[in-house]
């Protein structure tokens, strides 16, 4: 069994807070004011926007994996 402490907890909290804070930035770039079918099939002809959501997509999935992998086994 894996010993938990309090300051593992802590950090992992302080992780996930971080995580949160980059993810809802990288979302009100690509979702404000919305994203539309349109944004998805014009894609490849913007880069920058293309960025925008693998910066999201990316993020989005840090945090799962942090949540899903570190702080729900503890």
């Amino acid at each position: 069994m894996i010993k938990v402490t309090h300051a593992r907890l802590e950090f992992l909290v302080r992780v996930i807070r971080k995580e949160i804070e980059h993810l809802v930035f990288a979302q009100q770039s690509v979702f404000l004011p919305c994203f539309t079918s349109d944004h998805a099939l014009a894609l490849d002809q913007d880069p920058e926007f293309a960025m925008k959501v693998e910066a999201f997509s990316s993020r989005f999935a840090r945090l799962q994996d942090t949540v899903g992998d570190k702080l729900l086994p503890v």
